[in-house]
């Protein structure tokens, strides 16, 4: 009852009329980019404090050198600035995945993952242009939307300086303590399901040192996808902290150092599925509900960056060195899931990753900049692995009811990825853009593999509302190392984990012919169109499973892939009014299992190598959408998520249905004493309560079944100060 009072009163407030508000902020116009959106919004220090303005010039110069870093010529790009971002239902509360939703291409999938152009995650994150090494995590979302004041998020035939991840770059501009002002902000998101969401903000500067740091504690009791259509999950609550820093400090007036550090605590209860039928027999056990079972998952991740970036006379330079600590650990229920999958596993996985990254632009007179530039990494991959299984004979029989105890821990090893880049933006005339190079790369892990990949983008500006762009790319993949885990097969024969093949090929890197062709329109300067087309052609394609009861990803390899896809999207803004629409249409398919063939019966590695199979995150029709509307002071919002139902059953054959998701909103800023402000939203997730499958459990590497969200409402607040 008090929760519903509590949220009719913020709803009169935001529909009531502001009383002594500020005039609102400037729009920018119709048209504008994400970034003249945000220096719309930036609040400009006193015209008299000499001292601050000569650090946000400094400043402001050292960020445009940092943006010529790194080229978006002939790939595909998609802009999230903080007005984006607000916009959505839940602000600065919504997980990245799902910001990362709204843009054409991308397919939900369960535990947070995500699927660009048919690929399986596959996503490069930077901060500030710096590379942040991912994480193992299957589901806990490692950074904040917080943390973000813009995004720029590339997909396509990339220009050589992108390597490794290459499905997607999510190159996120941090917010900052260089805009001028001293302060932050305090906030509060709760509602539906047990959600209690606070965080703070702080941001200021010291003569040439800045500062930036937010943090903020998640619970809820829905922190995994319900296996179950019921409105509430059994044993399936989560506690998660999140924290993040950017000090800097200006050397001289084109030099600065800089320190990013930041750090993910996710404790979650898997959730159970009730009414399941006991499997295996254990003494002294009559019987057990599978609504008690009590597995957990603790993911961490820390990492932290020094960054030097400046300018030496014409030349750009950024040169960091980082180091990434991440671990997952699974804790079984030590009688559920023997009586009920046969085995009883406590998993430890870790991975400590220490960067080099050295990016560099120079201009070669009016036509020409070349950007060049290295990567190292070295990775130290932890496996360990104890097993409580059954005795069983060599039809996977159980032949006893004392469990016995294996212990499989992996070899450790040092995985090394090195790599170089070289390549040439060239002006050609007033509205032609090429932009080549090459790379190369070579990766000493289990295997020891290298490719030299050549790069080509041209964008072509035909009129001034007529955009096209091309782009060829060779692309080389390694797997992730964090996520291989050698297996001895030999240890589980006779036991009820043994695996159902014993061909155990190390894992290989992927290769790929990257083609992309796009064209973008505007009309009438308030809506812009756009068309984009891909084919990829893969070598040994990269596929990922969940093929045990932890929820972590396995790698292996198709021999062949073949990946194409279609994108349309729609923007449009006028006077306050913004919408956005995206339809894609995709197929990935793979060939013929090379690597990782225990984790297959035998029955669908023979289909899989005569038959091309779709992938498991395949989706035929991929669509997201969404309006904001500010009136009168007030704020109005919705999107939509629709998806054509992902991959399931023997070797993927079959598809899921349909389904589709609408979230709204609405919130309003208040100007309250003393130049502090406070902002006030409610949002509502899946208003029509559609119940709806990501997964069923079926398909190639599939776990549990998974249910989209059911719907929540929520109220947050923020205080500026």
């Amino acid at each position: 009852m008090r929760s519903n009072v509590l949220t009719l009163c913020i709803a009169a407030a935001l529909l009531t009329p502001r009383a002594h508000a500020d005039a609102d902020p400037p729009q920018p116009e119709a048209g504008a980019t994400p970034a003249e959106s945000r220096n719309a919004k930036t609040k400009t220090p006193p015209a008299s404090d000499d001292e601050t303005l000569g650090t946000v010039s400094v400043v402001g110069k050292l960020d445009r050198a940092r943006n010529q870093l790194s080229p978006d010529i002939g790939s595909s790009e998609y802009l999230f600035d903080r007005d984006s971002i607000e916009a959505l239902p839940l602000g600065d509360a919504t997980p990245l995945n799902q910001v990362l939703l709204q843009a054409p291409g991308v397919v939900n999938d369960s535990y947070g993952q995500l699927h660009v152009r048919g690929d399986h995650a596959d996503l490069q994150y930077r901060l500030n242009g710096v590379i942040i090494p991912e994480s193992i995590s299957g589901f806990g979302q490692t950074l904040d939307t917080r943390i973000i004041d813009s995004v720029s998020f590339l997909t396509g035939a990339l220009p050589a300086q992108y390597g490794y991840r290459t499905a997607g770059i999510v190159d996120i501009t941090t917010k900052s303590g260089t805009n001028g002002t001293d302060g932050g902000d305090v906030g509060l998101t709760a509602g539906s399901f047990g959600t209690l969401n606070p965080s703070f903000e702080l941001h200021g500067n010291n003569g040439a040192w800045s500062g930036f740091f937010t943090g903020s504690y998640l619970e809820s009791d829905i922190g995994i996808e319900n296996p179950t259509p019921s409105r509430d999950a059994i044993h399936d609550h989560t506690n998660q902290i999140k924290g993040l820093g950017d000090l800097s400090y200006l050397i001289d007036g084109s030099t600065r150092l800089s320190f990013l550090f930041g750090m993910t605590n996710n404790r979650f209860e898997i959730p159970n599925n009730p009414d399941q039928t006991p499997v295996y027999q254990l003494d002294g056990v009559a019987s057990l509900d599978s609504r008690d079972l009590n597995q957990r998952q603790q993911e961490q991740t820390r990492f932290g960056v020094l960054s030097l970036q400046g300018l030496l006379g014409a030349t750009s330079y950024q040169a960091s060195i980082g180091q990434r600590y991440t671990s997952v650990d699974y804790s079984p229920d030590p009688i559920g899931d023997l009586i009920f999958t046969g085995v009883a596993g406590t998993i430890a996985r870790s991975n400590r990753a220490n960067t080099l990254q050295a990016d560099f632009a120079t201009p070669l007179g009016d036509a020409h900049t070349m950007r060049y530039g290295l990567y190292v990494s070295d990775e130290h991959p932890v496996a360990n692995n104890t097993s409580v299984v059954f005795p069983a004979d060599a039809d996977g029989n159980q032949t006893g009811t004392t469990p016995i105890t294996i212990v499989d821990d992996a070899t450790h090893i040092d995985a090394r990825t090195y790599g170089i880049y070289l390549q040439d933006e060239w002006q050609i005339g007033d509205r032609l853009t090429a932009n080549y190079g090459v790379r190369a790369d070579k990766v000493d892990a289990y295997v020891r593999e290298s490719q030299l990949s050549p790069r080509l983008g041209l964008v072509w500006t035909a009129t001034d509302t007529t955009t096209l762009h091309a782009g060829y790319a060779r692309y080389f993949t390694p797997p992730p190392a964090e996520l291989i885990a050698p297996t001895d097969i030999a240890l589980f024969q006779g036991t009820t984990n043994a695996l159902p093949t014993n061909v155990n090929a190390e894992t290989l890197s992927e290769r790929s012919h990257y083609f992309d062709v796009g064209l973008s329109q505007k009309i009438a300067g308030d809506l812009t169109l756009g068309l984009d087309a891909y084919y990829r052609k893969v070598t040994n394609l990269l596929d990922e499973g969940q093929f045990g009861s932890a929820l972590i990803f396995s790698p292996f390899n198709y021999a062949q892939g073949k990946v194409r896809g279609v994108e349309l999207t729609a923007n449009y803004t006028h006077d306050g009014f913004t919408a956005y629409a995206n339809v894609a249409s995709s197929r990935a398919e793979g060939k013929d299992v090379v690597t990782g063939q225990y984790n297959f019966e035998q029955d669908e590695l023979d289909y899989i190598a005569t038959h091309w199979v779709h992938l498991d995150h395949d989706q035929r029709l991929t669509s997201s959408g969404g309006f904001s509307w500010l009136w009168n002071g007030t704020r109005f919002g919705a999107d939509y998520l629709y998806g054509s139902g992902l991959r399931a059953d023997f070797a993927n054959t079959a598809h899921l249905p349909q389904y589709w998701q609408v979230n709204a909103s609405i919130d309003r800023k208040f100007s309250l004493a003393h130049e502090n402000d406070l902002d006030l939203g409610l949002a509502l997730i899946n208003v029509t309560d559609r119940v709806y499958l990501l997964r069923d459990g079926s398909g190639i590497g599939v776990g549990a079944p998974q249910y989209g969200p059911r719907r929540g409402l929520y109220v947050s607040a923020d205080l500026a100060f």
